[in-house]
């Protein structure tokens, strides 16, 4: 099994939702999170005084699926997520050693 983070921009949430439905990616964490990269944040002007805006709003997925879906789920979100501009975000991909699913006491693959 593979757990699949990606950060993204917000506004494409509901494209990348709809691209991992289509791929029959069912179970998908959300977070809103705040943070940067390459792109440093930017400068606002708010009554009057200019400030430094650090951390940019970002939308973190989690999704755990089977080893032979998750090259499909990382290009499902990679082309969903995808503006073309600074700040797409990042996509990290890491093994999961177990899951169960606490109700039916399912594991492993059938727990996702």
């Amino acid at each position: 099994m593979k757990k699949i983070e990606a950060i993204i921009k917000p506004f494409k949430l509901d494209d990348v939702k709809e691209a991992l439905h289509e791929i029959g990616v069912s179970g998908i964490t959300m977070i809103e999170v705040k943070g940067f990269g390459r792109q440093k944040g930017h400068t606002e002007l708010y009554r009057g005084a200019e400030y430094v805006v650090d951390f940019l709003p970002k939308v973190k997925l989690e999704v755990v699926v089977p080893d032979n879906l998750a090259d499909r789920t990382v290009e499902a979100i990679a082309s969903a997520a995808q503006t073309g501009r600074i700040g797409d975000g990042k996509i990290f991909v890491s093994a999961i050693e177990a899951a169960l699913r606490i109700r039916t006491g399912e594991r492993d693959d059938d727990a996702i």
